[in-house]
């Protein structure tokens, strides 16, 4: 079965339906429930300096622009810290867990992050391949070398290799936990690079490369240093540089650089893992190279928030119920969340469209809207969808399809979520899915969630900005929204959903700072 069929196959088989979710151990096996974070015992910890709260930059300075800070230790703290860091710690009586910046499903981050640094004073006279520990906030050095790799870059230029941990999310959500471990790693993709702008930085992913490539940076391909079943496979390499549109040189001399044994043995996660044969096929069938249909245009976004960009960060919460009674917002936020959900991922053309569920928003009829973030889709929309599809102009890139009160469908497309009914909207990100990864790559089911990850997290900071909550919905029942809409085949397939209103706050919790002052 070449890499195409395999991935066709996985995402039909890990499909839900009304009758039967996709495979899982349908229990919690709390004795194997892994660790969320990952260590390398034996490698050189450094600490990072805890930045101190900033009135400034605010939320709509970060998309406004903000002036270059140099490559420093305390300006890598700041963006390490506003990406993949803790933001609090929620306690009920005596249980404790953490949050983190970047959103995860079920709160079980499959993702690590690794830098690729040049030197800097507080970290090594050399460059270094180092891992991200969020529970301590720190550096763990993994490599030192000697290079002029930075040399053919601008200056204050750095790296940055996300990986997943695929058991993390399979412990709970089975064989569609691929799924899962994708969309997190594009929430914390779109985390990067809002925090990269708190330095007036610039965060593009890079394409066209080999996961082997990325294996080789970042040591994941020195088996002995991880445990049995516990491997990390390469996601997303992203260039973060002072400059907008940088490119990345030639990584293969790099690589000449990094084939000697790393340091640190990657702690064990579980005493025991459940394997899944559908996984790791799909694994193999997208470790291609990473295919992304480029934009080089700009599109300024806008936000009216004056509240500092850090504290919108780290308020970000997913809510776990949504109140009824207070669902209704303003066709103004509506609007500015639609318009965030449209610049949410840099540099590529979108192949996402947002299909909503309106319950109340100011001005606007109940029933199913469509919003496009690429405008080029409408036509084949027109054609695919059901022909009784009113297609109706109601707002820029917005048209109404068909006038109701649709929260029943809303709920029970959402594995039957009240979540999903009780907020003022609900959305499913339909994605162009096969002529994509026919035209990219078989790399490009991976990068597809990633686009939406990035969405979701962007409308997460949006509503948060606006006093609005949101929660990212991954389980939905695939196919029924697909006859809903008329669409058959796998010309688009919906990826991801997601529900905004108003939450309703949980009194029984308690929030805790994550970390001490250093």
């Amino acid at each position: 079965m070449n890499a195409l069929a395999t991935i066709f196959e996985y995402h039909d088989r890990t499909k839900h339906h009304p009758n039967r979710y996709a495979a899982s151990l349908g229990y919690m096996d709390w004795a194997t429930q892994p660790d969320p974070y990952r260590r390398f015992d034996g490698a050189k910890g450094i600490p990072l300096p805890l930045p101190s709260p900033r009135p400034e930059p605010t939320y709509a300075a970060l998309f406004e622009g903000v002036s270059s800070e140099p490559l420093t230790l305390e300006n890598l703290s700041v963006l390490l810290r506003y990406s993949l860091g803790l933001a609090a710690i929620k306690c009920i009586g005596s249980d404790c867990w953490a949050l983190r910046c970047n959103a995860s499903s079920g709160n079980l981050h499959p993702t690590e992050g690794y830098v690729i640094l040049p030197p800097i004073e507080g970290v090594s006279t050399q460059s270094v391949v180092a891992h991200y520990a969020p529970m301590t906030h720190s550096l763990e050095i993994l490599h030192t070398f000697d290079t002029d790799f930075w040399s053919e870059m601008p200056e204050g230029s750095l790296l940055m290799g996300l990986t997943s941990i695929v058991w993390r999310e399979a412990w709970k959500y089975g064989e569609r936990a691929f799924r899962y471990t994708q969309l997190d790693a594009g929430h914390a993709l779109r985390a990067v690079q809002v925090s990269a702008r708190l330095n007036g930085w610039h965060a593009g992913l890079c394409d066209a490369f080999e996961s082997d490539i990325l294996d080789t940076l970042l040591g994941l391909n020195q088996p002995n240093r991880f445990q049995p079943n516990e491997e990390e496979i390469a996601d997303a390499l992203l260039l973060i540089s002072p400059e907008k549109g940088g490119t990345v040189p030639d990584l293969v001399p790099l690589l000449a650089r990094c084939r000697t044994p790393y340091a640190g043995t990657a702690n064990r996660l579980s005493p025991s893992q459940h394997p899944w044969e559908a996984i790791t096929l799909v694994e193999k069938a997208t470790a291609a190279a990473v295919n992304l249909p480029v934009e080089t245009a700009s599109h300024p976004f806008g936000s009216h928030c004056s509240t500092a960009a850090e504290e919108v960060i780290l308020t970000r919460r997913s809510a776990r119920a949504m109140d009824f009674g207070r669902t209704h917002i303003s066709f103004e936020a509506f609007t500015q969340l639609l318009h965030a959900a449209k610049h949410s991922f840099e540099g590529f053309v979108p192949a996402a469209s947002l299909v909503l569920f309106v319950h109340d928003i100011e001005t606007l009829d109940p029933g199913i809207y469509l919003y496009l973030l690429n405008d080029s889709y409408l036509d084949t929309f027109k054609t695919s969808m059901r022909n009784d599809f009113l297609f109706r102009p109601a707002g820029e890139h917005l048209y109404l399809l068909e006038t109701g009160d649709f929260r029943p469908q809303a709920k029970f497309i959402s594995c039957s979520q009240d979540i999903a009914s009780d907020g003022a909207f609900s959305l499913g990100m339909l994605c162009e899915f096969a002529p994509q990864l026919e035209r990219f790559g078989p790399g490009r089911y991976k990068s597809l969630y990633w686009e939406c990850g990035a969405i979701g997290q962007q409308l997460y900071l949006e509503a948060t900005s606006l006093g609005l909550s949101a929660t990212g919905i991954g389980c939905f029942l695939d196919d029924v929204v697909h006859r809903l809409l008329g669409l058959e085949g796998n010309d688009f397939q919906s990826l991801y959903h997601f529900t905004i209103g108003h939450a309703i706050p949980d009194l029984r919790l308690q929030t805790k700072l994550p970390y001490s002052r250093r």
